[in-house]
């Protein structure tokens, strides 16, 4: 496989760093082209990877291309693909509200096209990535994006409609995640802990609760009960989280997002981004 990167940015650097790291694409079969110029440097320098003449020269170059532009450039970017994108590679995209039929009308007509929404914490190669195939991707261009994004954490496939929703809880679940860990931390310091201690161990017990529920593969209702004891400190505190309408906020800002997504991408849709012949 050579892949193309159009867009250095940060999510760029982490599928690079995954890639390289768990062996799925030799360093010089990635071909990166960024309008900054330091940036490929940098990303050059660090990881091997080639850098691209021009943007037409990487997409001519690769079989597959993942775009990774702000939204507002995706415009320009998609227009001066095209004409290099004749050989109809994968294009990927991971610009955000981008709908796929969008994306597939400026590109050459049968261009298989995959959209992916990854979260932040691929930036440490923990990610949640979910991914839509566009009309013209076929199973074996759905498997190439699955094992790009698996190299920087876990990937499913989902219908396209479904990506607001992911978007609302994997896309936006670090911020709550943060949000959480950040009010842990006050409420140890508010208990007298020092605040580097309480924040490695609200850091570490937020992490060792999400590993033991993803290697025992139990319900987390059924590992919240074996620390929650008759009568106990546990059973105490969850009582104040329920008072106070902990998952019903929850519930909500899942909610709150995905709409927001949802309107986002209609925004979008209506702009001038492509007219379709």
């Amino acid at each position: 496989m050579n892949i193309g990167f159009i867009g250095g940015g940060n999510m760029g650097e982490a599928i690079i760093r995954g890639l390289i790291q768990s062996g799925v694409v030799a360093s010089n079969r990635i071909h990166v082209y960024d309008v900054v110029a330091q940036r490929m440097d940098f990303l050059a320098q660090t990881f091997a990877v080639l850098k691209a003449a021009s943007l037409s020269q990487c997409v001519r170059t690769c079989d597959t291309v993942v775009v990774a532009v702000k939204p507002q450039n995706i415009q320009e970017v998609l227009e001066e693909m095209a004409p290099a994108a004749a050989h109809r590679p994968l294009v990927i995209s991971i610009v955000a509200g981008i709908p796929l039929l969008r994306l597939e009308a400026v590109l050459p007509s049968g261009t298989p096209v995959i959209r992916v929404m990854p979260n932040t914490p691929a930036l440490v190669l923990s990610g949640a990535s979910a991914l839509a195939r566009g009309q013209h991707a076929e199973d074996a261009h759905v498997e190439t994006a699955l094992k790009i994004f698996r190299a920087v954490g876990i990937a499913h496939e989902v219908p396209e409609k479904l990506l607001d929703a992911v978007t609302g809880l994997t896309g936006s679940g670090p911020a709550y995640v943060l949000c959480f860990l950040e009010a842990l931390i006050d409420a140890g310091v508010l208990m007298g802990l020092p605040r580097a201690i309480a924040s490695d161990l609200v850091i570490q017990t937020v992490l060792g609760t999400a590993l033991m529920a993803q290697k025992t593969a139990k319900h987390p209702a059924v590992l919240k009960d074996m620390v929650t004891s008759p009568g106990g400190t546990t059973i105490h505190g969850l009582e104040v989280l329920e008072s106070r309408g902990f998952r019903g906020a929850v519930l909500g800002a899942v909610r709150a997002a995905t709409e927001r997504s949802t309107a986002l991408g209609f925004s979008q849709s209506a702009s001038k981004l492509a007219t379709p012949a």
